[in-house]
């Protein structure tokens, strides 16, 4: 086969969508949202008279003035197992309420955190050797933040005591039962649970190359106020050769984890509500949800305004991106603390890792370094050549990011993330970024057996608000979380999975299980509805910060972004597993409000249904198979 597709066999061809959802999209290219109904319909593509209500996310809200650069960054603590179940090491984990000092100017805020710590501590895992987790509710009976009990009220029970949650291993090649899922949260001490969870302990297979994951809430509902409140940290996965290459380590490799946030006076929280729809009927909640939220303080591994001491050398960097919805373009300049003022650029990022593992070489960032919601970037700076001087980390992403409010005042910046202070001295260094750091092998064109389309459209909800959807190649209508199921991968295929957004922002889009490599992108313009083929020569290339293994990728407005994706083994990398996961948009105000869905991975035969751990909670089975009709069974 060459580098030109088969467009899908079933369901609505590209001429029909096109037709049908262009308008629409033209629309929200343009700042305004489609027009739509309340059930997610797209209307008629010529009615262009409506759009969705304004929906302002408050603004008005300013922190407390901090003076910046006070505190350290701290480095988050690393869990140790307490024990071992099946022979592999058991880890127990607390989710519970804490009091942390995340600026010395305010009083102590309260956050939530795994094991007193917030970000959570790290989890060192190595690639081969399972491992078991029993994340353990341990928080009080009412939420921190404000929780919007329209958000899928004919599920959840809003009425029910106590907090919900469920951790997801994002990044984690793992067993559908051990995932995370949105409805299988439960509450203190698991006394309520949701209609998915299965069993207590979760198990980590870690077969797949060693990687920056992390695990954060994924609660239905409330994911986007979970994490926020504090629920997330790393989850390093380690092997042999990755040591073996020089890298620095030890003292010499920091995670850091990047988030935005607001405080009240008292040092609290602020997390916003929205109330739109003036005319709704039913009356408009209060509390209500946001389209999106971006913070007006930086908060590096839980300290606001942060500086960071290194020597002069080489320092490797576990960066996420652990914001809601916030995206990070950054760069390190010179920088004058006396009048705060930025000179010449300083080094350079070199990129040595991605979403799913090591590169197979490593990548010079000579400009930004572009970081979605979700995302990980595993970067090496050398600083030897910047002894005694103070770096600035700044970012220019546009908050919404690339969206209709850039250059008309409704942006929400964030420009300064943190400072680093390079020591003097001459410090003997004896790590090093080889030319070669692993082999990646790439997904082959050629073996792709099935192409999505997968529209990424917005419409309103019965209240009026703005809602985001997914939609798929098989209807020509936007999907809700709980309509039937449309992609259905069989184990061991190759696919490509095409986001074309039709909104006016841009979306970090991530799937659950599998990584993908990022085959490229093209305008709506130049996208041809007539062809039955993709060419992929005259797609845009994925960005070099795009290559290797990612499990998200930013879908921009008025493009078609292409990813190959193989559920399954691959060139002996990663795991085989069926069973249900998720897909989403990773701005967490967008998955909680809908732009979830999920896809089932199906056995390509009887024997593919096994026991992954052997315990008697694992999968026996999955509903349906490789000869069901798509579209046929309930959401998650």
């Amino acid at each position: 086969m060459s580098d030109r597709l088969r467009a899908p066999g079933t369901g609505i061809s590209r001429r029909e969508f096109i037709v049908a959802a262009g308008s629409a999209g033209a629309l929200s290219l343009a700042g305004c949202a489609a027009p739509t109904g309340s059930t997610g319909t797209p209307s008629h593509p010529t009615d262009q008279s409506t759009e969705p209500p304004s929906q302002p996310t408050p603004t008005d809200h300013s922190s407390p003035e901090l003076e910046k650069w006070v505190a350290e960054v701290p480095r988050p603590g690393v869990v140790e197992p307490v024990g071992t179940k099946n022979g592999n090491p058991y880890y127990e984990v607390e989710m519970r309420e804490i009091e942390q000092q995340i600026h010395p100017d305010l009083p102590p805020t309260t956050v939530w955190g795994y094991d007193g710590q917030c970000p959570g501590p790290t989890i060192e895992a190595r690639q081969g050797d399972p491992i078991y987790v029993r994340w353990k509710n341990k928080l009080p009976d009412e939420h921190l933040l404000p929780v919007d009990t329209t958000i899928h009220s004919s599920t959840i029970p809003y009425d029910s005591t106590g907090v919900r949650v469920v951790t997801h291993l994002h990044g984690g090649n793992v067993e559908h039962t051990s995932d995370g899922k949105p409805k299988a949260w439960f509450t203190r001490d698991f006394e309520h649970t949701g209609p998915k969870f299965e069993k207590k302990d979760y198990y980590y297979v870690n077969d797949q190359p060693p990687a920056t994951l992390w695990y954060h809430d994924h609660s239905l509902g409330i994911t986007r106020l979970n994490v926020y409140a504090g629920l997330a940290g790393l989850y390093l996965l380690r092997n042999n050769h990755e040591e073996s290459l020089g890298l620095p380590s030890g003292e010499y490799e920091i995670p850091l984890v990047l988030q935005d946030r607001s405080f009240n006076e008292d040092g609290s929280l602020f997390y916003p509500t929205a109330i739109s729809g003036t005319d709704s009927d039913p009356p408009n909640p209060d509390p209500s949800i946001v389209p999106q939220f971006f913070g007006d303080t930086s908060v590096v591994n839980g300290k606001a305004w942060p500086r960071l001491s290194v020597d002069p050398r080489k320092y490797r960097f576990r960066i996420l991106n652990g914001s809601n919805s916030r995206f990070y373009n950054l760069k390190l300049f010179e920088y004058d603390e006396s009048d705060g003022t930025t000179g010449t650029g300083g080094p350079p990022f070199t990129l040595v890792g991605n979403d799913g593992g090591l590169l197979a070489s490593p990548v010079t960032i000579e400009e930004r370094l572009e970081i979605g919601t979700g995302k990980r970037a595993d970067v090496v700076v050398d600083f030897s050549d910047y002894a005694g001087q103070t770096l600035l980390v700044h970012n220019d992403a546009a908050a919404p990011y690339r969206g209709p409010n850039i250059n008309t005042g409704g942006q929400q910046p964030l420009p300064e993330v943190m400072l680093i202070d390079v020591a003097v001295g001459d410090i003997d260094d004896p790590s090093q970024v080889p030319n070669t750091l692993t082999d990646v092998p790439d997904i082959p064109v050629d073996s792709v057996t099935e192409e999505r389309y997968l529209p990424l459209t917005m419409s309103t909800d019965e209240y009026g608000r703005r809602l985001h959807l997914l939609g798929s190649d098989a209807e020509s209508s936007p999907h809700r979380l709980y309509d039937p199921v449309t992609e259905e991968p069989t184990l061991n295929d190759t696919e490509i999975w095409s986001f074309a957004n039709q909104t006016g922002t841009s979306h970090p889009m991530h799937l659950h299980l599998v990584h993908f490599q990022v085959l490229g992108r093209q305008p709506f313009s130049e996208y041809d509805p007539e062809a039955e083929t993709i060419d992929v020569e005259a797609l845009e290339p994925p960005a070099p910060e795009e290559t290797g293994w990612n499990d998200v990728v930013t879908a921009n407005p008025g493009e078609v972004t292409h990813v190959l994706v193989h559920f399954g083994e691959f060139e002996g990398l990663f795991n085989d597993q069926i069973g249900w996961y998720m897909w989403h948009c990773h701005m967490l105000e967008h998955e909680d409000h809908d732009m979830m869905r999920p896809f089932s991975v199906l056995p390509d035969s009887a024997d593919d249904i096994n026991d992954d751990d052997g315990s008697s909670d694992s999968p026996k089975s999955i509903p349906g198979s490789r000869n069901s009709t798509s579209g046929t069974h309930p959401a998650e």
